[in-house]
């Protein structure tokens, strides 16, 4: 099976999703512990907020990834692929640029953040176009 058929396949791709979300929530929950008891009196305060922000958006969509994988396998629907593949790159650029700029000091990478957070967008867009217009929509 090449890469676009892995890719492509509803029923590897929900799974797939599935285990992103899965994967980024338990990220998420150990990255807000480990901000809250390893990073406070390390980092500023400001520091600590965006740190917290990334944190919150990847919990987001890390819970958009999963209730995306269940619907996705009941209901199908064209922009499911789209809307998770979107969530998945959001996720990994808006929050993990964060994470790398407050981590490392590496204040460019705030430039990079926007891209993630317009995924993120573009995955909630795919989702609202497709449950309007899938299944008799």
């Amino acid at each position: 099976m090449g890469l676009c058929n892995f890719i492509y396949d509803r029923k590897i791709t929900v799974r797939l999703f599935g285990v992103f979300g899965a994967l980024f929530g338990f990220l998420g929950v150990a990255l807000g512990a480990f901000g809250a008891h390893g990073l406070k009196g390390r980092l500023t305060p400001e520091d600590l907020a965006i740190f917290e922000t990334g944190v919150r958006y990847q919990m987001y969509h890390a819970l958009a990834l999963v209730l995306l994988a269940v619907l996705w396998a009941r209901v199908g629907g064209g922009a499911g692929s789209l809307s998770g593949w979107a969530f998945t790159a959001g996720i990994v650029v808006f929050s993990g640029s964060l994470y790398l700029m407050v981590l490392t000091g590496t204040r460019w990478l705030g430039a990079i953040t926007p891209l993630g957070g317009l995924a993120l967008l573009v995955g909630w867009a795919a989702l609202a176009w497709s449950l309007f217009h899938e299944r008799g929509g």
